[in-house]
């Protein structure tokens, strides 16, 4: 074999690696992750919560924190320059779904230069909950940028169950 096919085999099994890992990482994070998408409305909303666990493009990181106690879930969502009339949150199965649609624009200017910028876009954030919450109940509050959504566990609450296996 000669040195190019050599480098060759080398380069195309790091590749094989990069991709894998890539992969590896794009299934671990997706939790993680908030859709972007530059539309408006409910069409695309309704679609998006029929697929929660299939997402592709339009992605950008939304930080948030899951809290666990005894009697509640408290989940923490960074969600700067938002308006809190602007942020939608619905309980759908075991998950809490924080959407809306940022509207921001800034027009300066300095000196000779003239300044325009803006940002806008639908984004949706799905968060997993660890246990079954009571809605009814919920409470949330929006301050400096954060997003924090108390959740009092149901009454009925998910069972862990020990299987044993023969």
């Amino acid at each position: 074999m000669t040195t190019l096919q050599q480098f060759r085999e080398g380069l195309n099994q790091a590749w094989g690696r990069v991709v894998e890992g890539w992969e590896q990482l794009s299934r671990q994070a997706s939790g993680a992750m908030t859709r972007f998408t530059g539309g408006h409305g409910d069409k695309a909303r309704a679609e998006d919560r029929r697929e929660l666990a299939e997402r592709s493009a339009g992605w950008g990181l939304l930080a948030a924190e899951v809290f666990d106690d005894d009697d509640r879930v408290v989940v923490r969502v960074e969600a700067p320059g938002m308006d809190k009339d602007d942020l939608k949150l619905e309980v759908q199965d075991d998950f809490l779904i924080v959407s809306g649609e940022k509207h921001m624009a800034r027009e300066r200017t300095e000196g000779r230069w003239h300044v325009n910028e803006c940002a806008y876009g639908a984004f949706q954030r799905v968060v997993p909950l660890p246990d079954s919450v009571d809605t009814a109940k919920a409470e949330a509050s929006y301050k400096k940028g954060v997003l924090r959504v108390e959740l009092p566990k149901a009454a009925e609450r998910r069972r862990k169950v020990r299987v044993s296996v023969h």
